[in-house]
């Protein structure tokens, strides 16, 4: 049976992406795919109001969250860590033999602008990683906040994963100063996995013109030798990338604005539903993610079985990540999802309560 999914990625994709993404094979040295990896990098450029480079990598996201670190870090990186992806996120940056440290905060908890400011100001690093909103937790950090913040520190590399927020809300990637913003495609913009897209600044290629031991796949400088001729390194997942150009046409037609305030929407209805239900918010007013709702358990369900049944219905619920697990469950609301859509599953989960 096929299941309507309310969990935080993969999520529903809309028929014309598959549609689009059936179109006949082409080469991805011909003219044609120049053309097509053209015009969804100039798009893309324009969601993420940025004129850095955008580039587009075969991978999950973590591939290029390891080629962000292996090009960036030349000295010490600090990873902030607020939940299980940005924890991972420290362990690639060991595993890359890169010297690190993780600035931790509990689960459920964001990273502030005062921590970053304080831990930046040892003037130990060079690099900086962050999950803006963090999907284990359904937390989201401010982002404008710490942006302010790194105007300080122009020498350390500004590295954010964008995975579950990017067009939910505004990210414009050149005003923050981000210098590597990374995505992958099958969250909030609502496609299936296998494509991520990272930008880089010109501060960012030069940084990794002086990093040794870049490796081949995720090379920076491969990327800015191919991005010039409207090409990838290697052999790109050409089929996904038609999906992300009529992907990002239909963004540009509901109008950006509008599908950030049906995001905000959407997250304030999931947010009173949990609390009308008699379950907390695991994330602190201020720092509630607006692609997915975290919610306590306080009312003590049996969220495995709830699972169950609400997969035998058609759909997929999420209860709970990794040591969270039973004690939260998530519900996203992201992508294409339209309110009538949440209203449906909410309804239903009411029945199964």
């Amino acid at each position: 049976m096929h299941k309507k999914l309310f969990i935080p990625g993969p999520i529903n994709v809309a028929p014309e992406i598959f549609e689009a993404m059936s179109q006949p094979m082409i080469g991805h040295r011909m003219k044609e795919y120049a053309e097509l990896h053209g015009r969804v990098t100039s798009a893309l450029k324009l969601l993420l109001n940025t004129d850095d480079r955008v580039f587009l990598a075969t991978s999950s996201a973590f591939g290029v969250m390891e080629g962000a670190v292996r090009n960036l870090v030349k000295g010490r990186c600090a990873n902030f860590c607020n939940g299980a992806f940005s924890d991972k996120w420290h362990d690639v940056t060991l595993r890359c033999g890169k010297e690190a440290d993780a600035i931790k905060v509990p689960w459920g908890q964001p990273i502030t602008a005062e921590l970053v400011n304080t831990t930046l100001a040892s003037g130990k690093y060079d690099s900086m990683t962050m999950i803006h909103n963090e999907t284990s937790t359904g937390v989201m950090s401010p982002l404008p906040e710490i942006a302010e913040v790194m105007r300080k520190y122009p020498q350390v590399m500004f590295i954010v994963d964008t995975v579950s927020s990017i067009s939910a809300l505004p990210i414009p990637v050149k005003d923050l100063g981000i210098n590597c913003c990374i995505f992958g495609v099958q969250k909030a913009l609502a496609l299936p996995p296998g494509l991520a897209v990272f930008t880089a600044d010109e501060k960012a290629i030069a940084r990794a013109k002086t990093v040794e031991n870049r490796g081949y796949y995720f090379d920076f400088l491969e990327f800015v030798t191919n991005d010039d001729k409207n090409n990838t390194p290697s052999t790109p997942c050409i089929s996904l990338i038609y999906g992300l150009d009529c992907q990002l046409k239909r963004i540009f037609a509901e109008g950006i604005e509008t599908r950030w305030a049906r995001h905000q929407q959407m997250a304030e209805r999931t947010r009173n539903w949990a609390q009308e239900h008699g379950f907390g918010l695991f994330a602190p007013e201020g720092a509630r993610s607006l692609t997915l709702t975290c919610a306590e358990n306080h009312r003590d369900i049996d969220l495995a079985t709830l699972k169950t049944r609400l997969a035998d219905r058609g759909y997929a619920f999420d209860d709970g990540y990794g040591k969270i697990k039973g004690k939260t469950f998530r519900i996203a609301h992201m992508g294409d999802l339209q309110p009538a859509e949440l209203e449906e599953f909410l309804t239903v989960l009411d029945g199964e309560l």
